[in-house]
């Protein structure tokens, strides 16, 4: 349940980003919120209402002049007194501003103090409170969408529906064995298999849709492999749409590894081109090739690039068998443009753009010169990524909910094989109860708070 602990003090930080901007905001949050006010704007404006007057110091200076909003408890954020103080967005006056609020009594926020108030004030729950992280760090518009639908409650809404249908069939079957002399078969009667059936149909749709805002989220990293000037450099300028990467005829010009961020149908790919491996004498490239090896270790899918015109030989086999089994691998043969195959030269289809499968392997070719047969390759990386959706209601979802829904579905399972035996099954709907409800809060341990506010940025 949520540790809804009085929260005696009060604080302050800056809440717009680090740097120089047009605007800057100083956040108050406690019950000294109107006291502050009063001290630095000469009284508190009426809640709700945005007041242009002068910010003033201990001597009465003027700091500055701008907007200041009153919100009282509960309308507010995070359900206390909040001032909002707008002035211009300069680091030395925001600083200014932030210190005259701890002067006055209020100590400085920590990440994610002001989300976490809101949370234990129940203005969010708390698959809410991690998408409000989610919007700010969203990395393409898709994402954004999708995070602003959770924090909209379009995902606790769904959960909450699941955990009413779980929560009264779990009253039921206790129900019951609170009167053991009644010879009813009311695991028949209570049509608990057909119920516990739906309530798994509904799980595997959230779930869907967790899975598919998860990769939103987070993406798929995707590392490029081959040999020295095989054209990994430029297909990953060619995926991106920009020189990210050097590209010449030199063979070992990337030494370590090059990250960019790309996107496709709005899922962003952690795109890392690396060293090529090869044998070298060369301490710096050495460097780069172990951090190809590091890279591939964490990877979700691995391009695996050949010169079409020489396909795979002995070096690639070297490397292939070196590489996690469980690591998901596409051959790219590229430079498709060159028209070399001499085994197939009496066959000009076959110097095109396609993608077959071989031995249980993908081979795509390609150009990344040209771009010819990159469209297919974008669809087998979405296709890998597990990618299903246009977006369209598709909602924010992060590891720990996947995980959580997933224990979930665990012992729905075992409940299933329990309907002969009513006090387990009834334990299995209570464990099942409890992890789905650490989705939202209901059931969440503080050293979880804990970890999930921290990574929140100061102000928010």
């Amino acid at each position: 349940m949520r540790s809804s602990k009085p929260q005696p003090e009060t604080i302050a930080a800056i809440a717009t980003a680090a740097g120089s901007g047009g605007i800057g905001i100083v956040r108050v949050s406690g019950s000294a919120s109107q006291s502050i006010a009063k001290a630095i704007l000469g009284d508190c404006p009426a809640p709700r209402h945005a007041a242009y007057l002068g910010f003033k110091d201990v001597n009465g200076e003027l700091i500055d002049r701008g907007i200041a909003i009153y919100y009282a408890a509960p309308n507010s954020y995070t359900g206390e007194d909040v001032l909002e103080l707008q002035a211009h967005g300069g680091p030395a006056l925001m600083q200014l501003l932030l210190a005259r609020c701890l002067e006055l009594g209020a100590r400085q926020a920590e990440p994610g103090e002001f989300t976490r108030r809101a949370y234990l004030n129940e203005k969010l729950d708390l698959a809410q409170a991690e998408a409000v992280a989610d919007v700010i760090n969203a990395s393409t518009i898709e994402a954004a969408r999708s995070a602003m639908r959770s924090l909209s409650g379009d995902f606790s809404k769904l959960v909450h529906q699941l955990l009413d249908q779980l929560i009264n069939l779990r009253m039921y079957v206790e129900a019951c064995l609170d009167f053991p002399e009644e010879e009813i078969d009311f695991i028949t009667q209570g049509s608990v298999a057909e119920k516990l059936s739906r309530i798994a149909t509904e799980l595997r749709a959230i779930s869907h849709q967790a899975q598919q805002g998860n990769l939103l989220r987070e993406g798929m990293q995707v590392v490029l492999v081959g040999q020295p000037n095989v054209g990994k450099s430029s297909l990953t300028n060619a995926l991106a749409g920009e020189e990210i990467a050097i590209v010449t005829p030199i063979a070992g010009t990337t030494r370590d590894t090059v990250k960019s961020l790309i996107q496709i149908k709005g899922v962003p790919l952690h795109i890392i081109d690396t060293a090529g491996l090869r044998e070298t004498e060369d301490e710096v490239e050495k460097f780069g090739i172990a951090r190809t090896w590091q890279a591939l270790e964490k990877a979700n899918i691995a391009l695996l690039l050949v010169d079409a015109a020489n396909g795979i030989g002995e070096h690639e086999k070297l490397v292939i068998a070196r590489l996690p089994q469980e690591l998901s691998k596409i051959w790219v043969h590229n430079k498709i443009d060159l028209n070399f195959q001499p085994e197939h030269s009496d066959d000009a289809e076959l110097n095109k753009a396609r993608i077959e499968t071989k031995q249980g392997d993908t081979h795509i070719y390609l150009s990344a010169k040209t771009g010819e047969g990159l469209v297919l390759l974008r669809e087998e990386l979405l296709k890998r990524a597990g990618w299903q959706s246009t977006g369209e209601g598709v909602f924010m979802a992060r590891s720990r909910h996947l995980n959580a829904l997933a224990e979930v579905k665990r012992h729905l399972d075992i409940a299933k094989d329990q309907l002969s035996q009513p006090e387990l099954l009834a334990e299995e709907l209570r464990l099942a109860q409890e992890s789905l409800g650490t989705i939202t809060g209901e059931f969440t341990p503080d050293d979880l708070l804990g970890e999930i506010f921290s990574r929140f940025c100061i102000g928010k």
